[in-house]
Parts: C-alpha cells; sequence; structure tokens
C-alpha cells in the first residue's frame, strides 16, 4: 500500500526497546524484512492484517504503533514565563484551576540531568499580551527593607511575552496530563519526594518547576502550580512564610503544610581552609562568595545575617555574583569560583563541602484549599506521611521532619 503522508508509527522504537532485529520481527510476524523497513521508513502502509500481526509480534496495542498526524489533539494553554519571538517551543502540560498551562522547556528549565520530554509544541500564538510583557509585582511588605524585587523572577526582562498559545499534543494520552500536579519550589528534596510518589502512585506525574520561594509564591497566585514551596523568615514577627503568603494571596484561601525543617548557612571549601566561622570573617578575610537571586529564602538570609552584624552589603566581596539554584552555589565553590555561599547542610553534604549553621527555616508547602479536593493533589499529599518519602529525607541528611505533612497555618 502506498505511503500515507499523516500515518506514523513507533515501531523502530518498540523493535529495537525488546532487542530485536528487522528480519527477527519479519519471521515472527510472517512478512519480509524490506516491508518492516518500508513500515518503519514511512515509505510504506501496512494492510490490517500485517498491523495486526506486526502488533502482536511485539506484544502491544495497534495504538501503541500507529497513529494518525491529524489526530493528535490541539489545545489553547496560558504560557507560564516569557519566551523569546520566533523560538521553536518544547513545552510541557498540566490542568491547573480549571485551565491548560504550557511550560516553555527553554535553558535550563529544559534539563534536570537529562533532558525533559515535552509533551507538545506550541504552534500558534493565540494572543500576545498588550503589556509587552508580564506585568511586576508589588513589594510584599514582608521583603520592605530587604531587597528590591524588581519582577516575577526578582530579575529584569526585556523580553516580549505572550500569554496564549496552541499547543499541539505529541501524543493522545491525555489522562497523564490530567493526573499532573505541579509543585514551584527550590528545596532539591522536592525531587526526591516526586520520585518516590510517582512509584507508589504509577498513574501520577509530578511535575517540578524550579524557582525562589517569591517566585514559587507568585507562581501559585498566577494559576501557574497546585503547590508553592517556600522558607522565608520574617524577622519582625518571627514567623516562617505565613506573614509573605497573606501578603501576596490578599485573602484567597490556602494552607500551609510543612514539608520539613532544613538547616541554613555557610557553604565553604572542603576543610575550611580560611577559618570562617562567621558572616563578619568573609569580610575579614577577604572571601569570595557567590549569591543568590533576589526573592530566595538564602539571599535574604544572608542579608538579614548581615544587618544584625551590621555589615554593608557591598563590604562583601561577590555580594552581586548571582546564581540560581542551591546546586549551582555548591558548584561554584568546588570549581574554586567562590570561597563562601550559602545554602542548606544536605547540599553542603551532598557535595562534599564544609558548612556554618546560621538558622534552621521551616519549609512549607502552600496550597490553595480549592486544589486540594483534587484527586491528583491527594495523592501527593497522601505520601507525605510514607516511610518510602521519610527514608530519602533521613538518609539525605540536614532534614527534621519531624512535623513532616502537617498544617501549621491557615490563611
Amino acid at each position: 500500500m502506498k505511503q500515507d503522508s499523516d500515518l506514523r508509527n513507533n515501531l523502530k522504537s518498540i523493535r529495537t526497546r525488546l532487542g530485536m532485529s528487522q528480519q527477527d520481527l519479519a519471521n515472527i510476524a510472517n512478512v519480509t524484512r524490506q516491508t518492516i523497513s518500508g513500515v518503519e521508513s514511512g515509505q510504506y502502509a501496512p494492510s490490517v492484517a500485517i498491523t495486526l500481526r506486526l502488533a502482536k509480534a511485539l506484544g502491544c496495542q495497534v495504538e501503541d504503533l500507529f497513529w494518525l498526524e491529524r489526530d493528535l489533539p490541539e489545545i489553547e494553554a496560558v504560557l507560564a514565563k516569557p519566551v523569546p519571538n520566533g523560538q521553536q517551543l518544547r513545552v510541557s502540560m498540566a490542568r491547573v484551576g480549571g485551565q491548560w498551562i504550557a511550560y516553555p522547556l527553554i535553558g535550563k528549565d529544559a534539563f534536570r540531568q537529562d533532558m525533559i520530554p515535552a509533551d507538545g509544541e506550541a504552534v500558534a500564538v493565540v494572543r500576545q499580551s498588550s503589556l509587552g510583557g508580564f506585568p511586576q509585582e508589588e513589594l510584599p511588605k514582608g521583603l520592605k527593607g530587604i531587597s528590591k524585587l524588581s519582577n516575577r523572577n526578582g530579575e529584569g526582562t526585556s523580553q516580549t511575552g505572550t500569554n496564549k498559545v496552541r499547543v499541539r499534543l505529541l501524543d493522545d494520552n491525555l489522562d497523564t496530563l490530567h493526573n499532573t500536579v505541579v509543585i514551584a519550589g527550590c528545596a532539591p528534596v522536592i525531587s526526591l519526594w516526586a520520585r518516590a510518589t510517582e512509584r507508589w502512585h504509577p498513574q501520577l506525574r509530578v511535575q517540578y518547576n524550579f524557582a525562589n520561594s517569591m517566585a514559587a509564591l507568585h507562581s501559585l497566585c498566577r494559576g501557574e502550580a497546585h503547590i508553592a514551596g517556600m522558607h522565608l523568615y520574617d524577622p519582625e514577627t518571627g514567623e516562617y512564610n505565613t506573614p509573605f503568603v497573606r501578603d501576596v494571596l490578599a485573602g484567597r484561601e490556602a494552607v500551609l503544610i510543612t514539608l520539613g525543617v532544613w538547616e541554613e548557612g555557610l557553604l565553604l571549601k572542603s576543610g575550611n581552609p580560611m577559618g570562617i566561622k562567621t558572616v563578619t570573617d568573609l569580610v575579614a578575610g577577604g572571601a569570595t562568595i557567590v549569591n543568590r537571586e533576589i526573592g530566595s529564602g538564602s539571599r535574604m538570609l544572608l542579608e538579614q545575617t548581615l544587618q544584625k552584624e551590621q555589615i554593608p552589603f557591598d563590604a562583601v566581596q561577590g555580594f552581586n555574583n548571582i546564581l540560581k539554584s542551591h546546586q549551582d552555589v555548591a558548584q561554584a565553590i568546588v570549581g574554586g569560583v567562590a570561597d563562601a555561599g550559602m545554602s542548606t547542610a544536605s547540599v553542603a553534604t551532598a557535595f562534599g563541602l564544609g558548612f556554618i549553621p546560621l538558622h534552621q527555616s521551616r519549609y512549607d508547602l502552600v496550597i490553595f484549599k480549592k486544589y486540594l479536593e483534587e484527586a491528583p493533589v491527594q495523592q501527593l499529599l497522601s505520601t507525605l506521611g510514607h516511610r518510602m518519602v521519610h527514608s530519602q529525607f533521613e538518609i539525605l541528611g540536614g532534614y527534621d521532619i519531624s512535623k513532616i505533612g502537617e498544617v501549621v497555618a491557615t490563611v
């Protein structure tokens, strides 16, 4: 049969995954090797009989092998962040608050260690923002006097944003997209929690979008995430996280659930060759640091500590050298780019670095009450009491999980 330009197949990938050659498959399916080659290259559309024999030989459904390109759904979605104009756009997808959200897989957002598979490709802009980008947010009062939050991620942007796109999905498995829970946060243990949960609930997918505490909270407010993780301390009230949540949520109902309490402090080179014990020693010894971006809990802690010690920010070498994650800070110290940086005890252990504890910070999960009724969110939260999750945290070290899963505030 002649080629059908809309017919697509997955024959080669399934065959090779099973360790079969074209001839092996041809022998089992009682066809010629040339038939297998023609189907895999898209030059030959097999008959119904051959299609059924191929599926039986590979132990799968016909739908796993063949599909029509025009049958793949296209859906309208809201972009989670601005993107460069004209760039081919891979996206991952989730349904949050009754609407589809498309998360661009660009730059570091496209990777964890391996590249993240896409759910679809943005094929057309539906509506362009009349603002020429995303609006800046007002500075919550809990951050006043600490740092100015210049925009949604704590940094300037000159990109023109589009806020709606049409996305062509790469497969028709909408159930996976509906069963996706999106968490925005910066705690490395979120990925451990996510993977353990997916093992316990194989139909659930957890999408972890890296964001500092304030950026995660704003992502929740914009309807881009089900859960925001944060670790911010307000010295005026002595409270963790709740004052910031009240400011940003502006009356919307949410709960704060504790993930754990972690030790925060100074990461140092292994063996602490400069003999650093306090932030004052950073200045006295001429140490170079790397800092985190505005809106992160680590930067806030550094600034609060410097203010308490009456040390001007510009007296610290490298104060304006900004990195975007706990891992990046650790890697800069390991690589000799810096002598110190602010992070957590667990990150220090993972990278074999020295650590000076400065503060114990509670890491909370912020969730709108309306999301608590959704089955995927319930499945994820239910695993906070599971031993498989606890063991991952315990072996990592640097976390007190005695209160994990407890509701610590309602706003």
